[in-house]
């Protein structure tokens, strides 16, 4: 490192993000240049993954959508912190200093992994992770009929008529003369309103 014109390892990094800079925003602003531009209702309307863009964009989610995902970043964030710990842990150099250096972290991500399983478990047992929660429930009504009057019902056999035979006697009925009016059920009766 005496050497001024020699690079430090921040001057590399940084070197690449201009060179990354540069590069990214020359191929935008080539694009802009020489693409065409013929703009029209369609090319201008809202793209959602082939859907027609109608109606307002607050739309109630699903709650399974969120539950997924924060499952999905708890495993992940674990992942990011597991990476760094194996390399650590790995490392000869720190086991040669000191023994317990090695059962420390190894005791550490038991514990870590052991909270993370533990939540797992959680959310196995709470059905999270099923997309459709398999739950029947048998209704249960509070009325004064005895179940065996249920069961009195269900057990009868009920003779089934072919819907062609219904149809062809309901048509042959509305072709018959009929004789005479057939008598109301009930005489409906209306009150005026009071105009006063």
């Amino acid at each position: 490192m005496d050497d001024p014109g020699q690079l430090s390892e921040y001057g590399k990094i940084l070197s690449l993000a201009i060179v990354g800079l540069l590069l990214v925003g020359g191929t935008i602003f080539t694009a802009k240049l020489i693409s065409p531009k013929r703009p029209n209702s369609i090319k201008l309307s809202t793209y959602e993954c082939g859907e027609e863009a109608i109606g307002t964009s607050w739309v109630q989610f699903n709650p399974r959508f969120y539950v997924v995902a924060l499952i999905f970043l708890l495993f992940d964030v674990e992942l990011i912190f597991i990476f760094p710990w194996a390399t650590v842990f790995g490392n000869a150099e720190f086991i040669a200093l000191d023994n317990r250096w090695g059962w420390f972290t190894l005791i550490e991500m038991a514990i870590f992994l052991g909270i993370l399983i533990v939540g797992l478990v959680y959310v196995w047992k709470n059905d999270d992770l099923n997309w459709v929660k398999p739950r029947t429930v048998r209704p249960q009504v509070n009325v004064a009929i005895p179940a065996s009057a249920y069961d009195k019902l269900n057990a009868k056999s009920y003779a089934i008529r072919d819907y062609k035979e219904i149809a062809s006697s309901v048509a042959t009925e509305e072709k018959a003369p009929k004789t005479s009016a057939p008598k109301p059920a009930f005489k409906p009766r209306f009150r005026k309103a009071d105009d006063s």
